[in-house]
């Protein structure tokens, strides 16, 4: 459960953010990726909805925008959206967490460069994926928000996962090579 690197990995200048860690089996582990408030595009804002934990607010207003899995050998193998509680983020639409998608970006060295990038590029490969998954997330969060009316289904331990999808890099590329040949 601990954060690599501890204190996670920031970019002051387009608010992106980033950790990896371990928990889960069936993967190696997984990058859980954000944008905080400075970098959020104008007009988004967390859903008004009642909830008995605090969210963040002001500066430390964070987005949970997407989590990718990882095998034992670097690759990644999954994308999916984590319920609140997962990552103590704010709540925000998948239309507003969409928009966001565009500023995640880390563009400095530490602590990794390669890694950093290479984090920037997954969202753009993978970016009709994510779109799906936020959608699919939201509409389960509406499924259990009607089938629990009284409980705030944010902080259900029991529902950890709203949505996940197994991806491939290199099916992914052949796919756009396809359409583009078209």
């Amino acid at each position: 459960m601990e954060h690599y690197p501890q204190s996670d990995v920031f970019d002051a200048e387009s608010h992106a953010q980033y950790y990896y860690h371990a928990h889960r089996a069936g993967e190696h582990g997984h990058f859980h990726t954000f944008l905080r408030r400075g970098g959020m595009p104008r007009g988004a804002a967390p859903m008004e909805l009642p909830h008995d934990e605090p969210w963040p607010d002001g500066d430390d207003q964070l987005a949970h925008l997407i989590a990718i899995s990882m095998d034992g050998y670097g690759y990644p193998i999954g994308l999916f959206a984590p319920n609140r509680w997962v990552v103590d983020d704010a709540w925000f639409s998948a239309a507003d967490l969409i928009r966001m998608l565009d500023a995640f970006r880390i563009d400095h060295a530490f602590p990794s460069w390669p890694v950093n990038r290479w984090l920037g590029a997954m969202v753009v490969l993978f970016r009709p994926h994510i779109e799906q998954l936020l959608h699919e997330r939201d509409r389960a969060f509406e499924h259990w928000r009607r089938a629990l009316p009284r409980e705030d289904v944010l902080e259900r331990r029991d529902i950890e996962i709203f949505s996940s999808m197994r991806i491939s890099v290199e099916d992914t590329i052949a796919a756009l090579r396809a359409a583009l040949a078209n």
